[in-house]
């Protein structure tokens, strides 16, 4: 009898030690930052980059002590739903969604997993938040509000005698989508005839592009994941009309596009970072305002601009010197 007691009270001991143990290594193990995106392009990557340099400014550095975990889905939103597990799974910390299916995807996954936007065009109407100001709930982040308006004024700059500009844009990316009607609205109240198209996959772009650029005297482009991955079937075929492209993103000016007063794409995942940060240290998502993020930077592609024949408005090149980007 005493040695069963004696094995019982040894066995307990051992229990308790291995849930101290396992206890105290789940408090003290290196905190996993989910990142989640949807695809992989230039302006997408900026973001990214610019979140991992943000987290380093804050002193939090992969394999020190944080651990990143990237999930990409390659453009299938089929895989969202399972990398969005996964990261839930390993227990991360905080979770970025790059993309408004990325962090939508994530939103559905958990409802307590701290999640932050990487530059998400319209948060409320993609449900992910209550509102700007108050979240309330495991998803706060940064807006990316595009300076649409800017942009079609820009556009007219360069071509003051366009008797119409064209959209186009994916009908699928909600952000595309909720650029594409302020835009719309935009240019109602500036009197320019906008045109606008819509495609459906990457399939459609060469072709609709081409209808497109029979019609239209220039073409406007919003923050549009899919587009900006196919820039090149876009600017081919602009390039054969003669035609230039104003895009949203700085990263689709430097694959083509002429100009731009384009969100920073790397300043956005800055942004994104120091809340992160935040939440790290303690912070709710639902305490936490959504970043409104508006720093249009001026972007002039001045190798396109000559290739068109464009005169650059007055101005607008120094200003790019001064404060944005002139690619040469």
């Amino acid at each position: 009898m005493k040695r069963i007691v004696a094995m019982i009270t040894i066995l307990i001991v051992i229990l308790g030690g291995y849930l101290g143990l396992t206890r105290f290594q789940r408090q003290h193990r290196t905190p996993v930052v989910g990142i989640l995106t949807m695809m992989h392009h230039p302006a997408l990557d900026q973001i990214y980059r610019g979140f991992v340099a943000g987290l380093g400014e804050a002193g939090y550095h992969n394999g020190k002590n944080i651990k990143i975990e990237y999930q990409n889905a390659n453009g299938d939103q089929a895989n969202l739903k399972t990398m969005a597990d996964k990261l839930v799974n390993d227990h991360a910390k905080v979770v970025l969604g790059i993309t408004t299916p990325a962090a939508q995807s994530l939103a559905n996954t958990s409802k307590s997993t701290p999640i932050v936007m990487g530059g998400i065009g319209d948060p409320v109407g993609a449900r992910l938040v209550k509102s700007l100001r108050q979240p309330g709930g495991n998803v706060t982040g940064v807006q990316s509000d595009n300076p649409v308006g800017q942009q079609l004024k820009l556009a007219k700059h360069f071509l003051p005698h366009a008797k119409a500009l064209g959209l186009i844009y994916t009908s699928s990316d909600p952000s595309a989508e909720y650029q594409a009607k302020m835009m719309i609205a935009d240019a109602k109240r500036m009197h320019i005839n906008l045109k606008v198209y819509t495609i459906a996959s990457a399939n459609d772009l060469n072709q609709v592009s081409q209808q497109m650029l029979t019609q239209v005297d220039g073409v406007m482009v919003p923050c549009d994941n899919l587009i900006a991955g196919a820039m090149k079937t876009l600017v081919k075929n602009a390039d054969a009309a003669h035609k230039p492209v104003f895009p949203g993103a700085d990263t689709m000016v430097k694959d083509g596009g002429v100009a731009s007063i384009s969100l920073d794409q790397y300043g956005m995942g800055k942004a994104a970072a120091k809340m992160t940060v935040q939440i790290l240290k303690g912070k709710q998502p639902q305490d936490m305002p959504v970043n409104d993020y508006q720093h249009g930077k001026p972007i002039l592609n001045l190798q396109q601009a000559k290739k068109l024949g464009l005169t650059i408005p007055s101005g607008f090149q120094q200003e790019a010197a001064q404060h944005g980007t002139v690619i040469k």
